[in-house]
């Protein structure tokens, strides 16, 4: 990277800095000069890297990032920057389009234009900073320098500190029933610039295509664009807020966007828990999900809950000096497995695979195999990744016998665990 991005770079961290703590120090300040900002040349820069490096579709004026580039970038920025300063941006409709689940149902994903997610960056790069100064402890994602595991630490920390009873909590379509309002009323409680409350808005509002016909938004904040999780964090910021001030003697909350569980030691103040937590989602006008959320209690083992790719659950375990003891172990989920499982087995099953070296598999499967160590690789997930670790080796024993077209199909497998091993396949056990 050269002297000038370097540069850049710097000045852009030192403007979010100066903004973080200046909202540290006064918790009522409210800012009215940023649009300014958001139209600078190095933020912009920064924005459209960010951008860049993100990849992802076009959305419905079919301009892909490839476009931009033979476009040329510059030119690129340079036009955003006029249209800021002189007030003449437009955000365009986001595609919808629908994502699978691991439920069987579909989630509602809205891509905008390259253009508008430029800009979305240039914003969140700006304000973040301000409302990071008021997110609180119990907030983990979409935050920088914030993860999962820090979340899971949490949780495993309290569940073993007699935190004997969860409640496991599921928003009902959670960024499509965010009050435009009421989500307005919480950004201007830190920004009073009206040209950046107005970009927030022409968000909100520039509504969805789908299948060719245009529906307008006046509710909600569609799943794709940039600036929504940090949009999401704000409304739920509310929760943490009330909870921290009011209910925090009850238990533990821990959430991570849109997902949440609190630990409490005693039914009694679980049930607390939920009666507080369902006000507060009365006033968000957002409801838990009846099915999905529940009370889990850890005392004896018999009941766990599954959260961020987890499960959860109290387990007789074995230190080094063969002394047992009940701990809460996190391994990962079912659904997490099964996911796991048909990725291996859809890349091993492909009949163009076959046409292709043993080394060469392994590569792309060592990519999703590290990938899945690095997040489920925790201390007591061994039994469970020891068990993909046989799938993969059985699935490689049928790929190659198929290949070589040797029956049957898992003869060989002592054999093939030599050359996977010799040639660098990842353990996720080890």
């Amino acid at each position: 990277m050269n002297a000038k991005a370097n540069n850049t770079q710097d000045k852009v961290r030192e403007l979010q800095r100066k903004l973080y703590l200046s909202a540290k120090g006064n918790k009522k300040r409210r800012y009215h000069t940023l649009y300014d900002k958001v139209y600078r040349i190095d933020i912009l820069w920064k924005a459209w890297k960010q951008v860049k490096a993100n990849g992802g579709t076009g959305g419905i004026d079919k301009i892909y990032i490839e476009d931009v580039v033979k476009y040329g970038e510059e030119k690129f920025i340079l036009e955003i920057q006029t249209e800021l300063i002189e007030n003449n941006y437009y955000p365009k409709p986001v595609n919808r389009v629908y994502i699978p689940k691991k439920d069987g149902s579909k989630r509602p994903l809205g891509i905008p234009i390259i253009k508008d997610r430029v800009v979305q960056m240039a914003t969140k790069i700006v304000i973040e900073p301000i409302f990071e100064a008021d997110f609180k402890e119990c907030s983990y994602g979409f935050r920088p320098k914030r993860n999962a595991h820090q979340a899971l630490e949490v949780i495993r920390k309290k569940c073993n500190n007699k935190g004997w009873w969860v409640l496991d909590a599921d928003i009902k379509s959670y960024f499509d029933n965010i009050n435009h309002e009421k989500l307005m009323l919480l950004v201007k409680q830190r920004i009073s610039d009206r040209r950046i409350l107005k970009l927030i808005e022409k968000w909100l509002k520039v509504g969805f295509v789908e299948k060719g016909e245009k529906y307008e938004s006046t509710i909600g904040s569609p799943q794709g664009g940039v600036i929504s999780p940090l949009l999401s964090n704000i409304y739920l910021n509310y929760l943490d807020t009330v909870w921290e001030k009011y209910y925090n003697h009850l238990g533990t909350l821990v959430r991570y966007c849109d997902d949440f569980v609190m630990i409490c030691r005693t039914k009694k103040d679980i049930n607390h828990a939920y009666k507080a937590v369902y006000d507060i989602m009365q006033k968000l006008e957002i409801q838990l999900h009846p099915e999905k959320t529940r009370f889990v209690n850890l005392w004896d083992g018999k009941e766990g809950f599954d959260f961020l790719g987890f499960h959860h659950r109290r387990k007789s375990i074995e230190n080094g000096k063969g002394q047992k003891f009940s701990a809460t172990i996190q391994e990962p989920s079912k659904k997490a497995m099964k996911s796991m499982r048909g990725k291996i087995k859809e890349i091993l099953n492909q009949r163009s695979s076959l046409y292709q070296d043993i080394k060469e598999m392994i590569k792309t499967i060592n990519r999703r195999l590290v990938g899945f160590k690095n997040y489920y690789g925790l201390k007591n997930a061994g039994k469970q990744l020891n068990k993909l670790d046989w799938y993969v080796l059985e699935k490689f024993t049928i790929w190659y016998n198929h290949k070589r077209q040797i029956r049957p199909r898992r003869r060989g497998i002592k054999q093939m665990y030599t050359l996977l091993k010799r040639e660098g396949i990842v353990y996720l056990a080890s």
